[in-house]
């Protein structure tokens, strides 16, 4: 896709995509992501809500499963709405990373 192409979808998403593209290209550049830490030997290395030990795929996976934002506030009450904001927008970033967590994990 060429930047042409891509001008065209990015003009045409809603005020709130658009904020969340500017959001996932600001945090691609820095390579760190607000509200989201890796650190070795938490959580296995995986991607995590910052403070927390609620890694990123759980919260991914019991999305998939069925498990609304309303639900997964009131599972995990130290979580906001910003937080699981940042775990979909790291997911959807990093896409295969999740995946591979979510299946090494079920395997287990």
């Amino acid at each position: 896709m060429t930047l042409k192409e891509l001008e065209k979808q990015l003009l045409a998403l809603t005020p709130a995509e658009k904020a969340q593209a500017v959001q996932l290209l600001v945090q691609s550049l820095s390579n760190t992501w607000q509200g989201i830490e890796k650190t070795p030997g938490v959580c296995g290395g995986d991607a995590r809500i910052a403070g927390t030990r609620i890694p990123v795929w759980v919260l991914v996976n019991a999305r998939r499963i069925g498990y609304s934002e309303a639900d997964l506030l009131e599972s995990y009450p130290t979580l906001s709405a910003a937080d699981l904001g940042n775990a979909w927008a790291y997911a959807e970033a990093y896409t295969d990373e999740i995946e591979i967590a979510i299946r090494e994990n079920e395997e287990a």
